[in-house]
């Protein structure tokens, strides 16, 4: 019997458009496929607790896709790797590229893999562009998103691969020792707050492709709505991306197909936030610590303030007596997602008018976001705050009552999330927005100061 081939997967759990299981496949041995949850490794950064719900509704549709076979591991891949490869006497281990730190463990493992005389090979599944194709004329990663799209776009953008089984290449799935998913306790328990996730989402390859196809035909034609929040006009294709249930080259092809003539209008728009996607990754790529780091250092000398408990406690749980905000904060505990027009104004409020670092800001989303990307979150809670690339001016603070009254006229989203809203029940401000301006300009003087 020909030695298996050990497809790792990460960020790509999927079947269709999978290189490294098309290249496993082709190799014409069996595959072991396998899912390792690291949450030991220093380069690995723990999903929070709603990306840990759809984890495991996403690795339950892969493993039933794949008739039980998928293997579970938990624990630090530089450990669990040579340890499959020694139980299986497998001849070659594949897995799809990462971006972030993590792919120093990647670069590790790859090399003492093929010293041992393993065929170790990496694959582009998962961004269009990967970030050391794109670069200015000098050679430089690009720090602003319209130069960094225009280039991208000069490259072509291939097909996306069949899964094994349509289009010539079968695959023999190899069995190997697994954990189950019950033993990882991903879901919530005491208490289970998921209700909501569990009534919005349907994680899984074929929900990734069943909220393409919607989108494509019923909201496409909306999505120059998109800022308003009361609209369904956008792809919620997010988490679907994040987790790699779908890759940027099957909604790449999706809108280049059969589209109305109302929805082809809006493609291209689509497509350029597509391309914010990947941009963040390529800064990502560049400043591994972007969640932990300002991109622009001078902002190391901005004065934040130690956040008062009950105020940032008023923001996360959608008290902060700002109906927008409010709305926003409780869409999010509830669904695990928000309008992206609305992450944009909690999270001004938060940085600017209350003076809490952005930091804390992502952590939070970090654990309650379904979509938590690691490149995308730190990403655009940087370009908010001003101190991240191609970021919007400190100086631009979001006024959420001017917000609100442009996005929200009719009050539907706001009176969705907030019932509340007008009655006696509901707080007054936590803080005074125009004077909070003031204060949140004169801190970035001090950053101008620095440099």
């Amino acid at each position: 019997m020909t030695a298996p081939t050990i497809v790792w997967l990460r960020d790509d759990l999927r079947l269709a458009d999978n290189p490294a299981l098309t290249a496993a496949a082709q190799r014409g041995a069996p595959v072991v496929l396998v899912y390792l949850l690291d949450e030991q490794s220093a380069e690995v950064r723990p999903i929070g607790a709603a990306s840990r719900w759809w984890l495991r509704g996403s690795l339950e549709s892969l493993a039933g896709a794949t008739g039980g076979k998928l293997v579970l591991r938990r624990g630090a891949a530089e450990a669990l790797i040579p340890a499959l490869v020694a139980e299986t006497g497998a001849e070659a281990v594949f897995w799809n590229r990462r971006y972030g730190s993590a792919r120093e463990i990647d670069a590790r493992l790859k090399s003492s893999l093929r010293e041992r005389g393993l065929d170790a090979q990496s694959f582009q599944a998962n961004l269009l562009f990967e970030p050391w194709t794109v670069k200015t004329g000098d050679s430089n990663p690009f720090r602003m998103f319209t130069p960094f799209w225009r280039a991208a776009r000069e490259t072509a953008v291939r097909a996306p691969l069949p899964a094994p089984g349509h289009g010539g290449t079968t695959v023999e799935w190899a069995t190997a020792d697994s954990e189950t998913l019950e033993s990882w306790d991903l879901l919530p328990t005491r208490p289970d707050w998921a209700a909501g996730l569990r009534e919005s989402w349907h994680p899984g390859e074929e929900g990734a492709h069943d909220q393409l196809e919607s989108f494509a035909q019923e909201r496409l034609a909306s999505y120059h709505r998109r800022d308003e929040p009361a609209v369904e006009a956008t792809s919620r294709l997010s988490p679907h991306l994040s987790f790699g249930e779908i890759s940027p080259f099957q909604v790449w092809e999706r809108m280049h197909g059969d589209l109305s003539a109302a929805a082809t209008k809006n493609v291209t728009k689509f497509l350029s936030e597509i391309g914010w996607r990947e941009f963040n990754a390529n800064i990502l790529f560049h400043s591994p610590g972007l969640a932990e780091k300002n991109y622009r250092p001078a902002f190391d000398a901005f004065p934040w303030v130690e956040p008062a408990p009950d105020d940032l406690e008023a923001w996360q749980q959608g008290r902060t007596g700002i109906p927008i905000v409010d709305a926003g904060m409780r869409e999010l505990w509830h669904t695990g997602y928000m309008h992206n027009r609305v992450r944009m104004i909690v999270a001004s409020l938060l940085i600017k008018n209350m003076l809490i670092d952005w930091r804390i800001g992502e952590k939070w989303f970090w654990d309650c976001l379904v979509d938590a990307d690691e490149a995308s979150n730190p990403g655009n809670w940087q370009w908010v705050a001003g101190s991240g690339a191609d970021a919007a001016p400190y100086f631009r603070v979001f006024n959420p009552q001017l917000q609100a009254d442009k996005f929200d006229s009719a009050q539907k989203y706001i009176r969705r999330w907030v019932p509340e809203f007008g009655t006696a029940d509901y707080p007054e401000p936590i803080v005074d927005l125009a004077q909070s301006r003031k204060d949140a300009l004169a801190a970035y003087e001090k950053v101008k100061a620095a440099g």
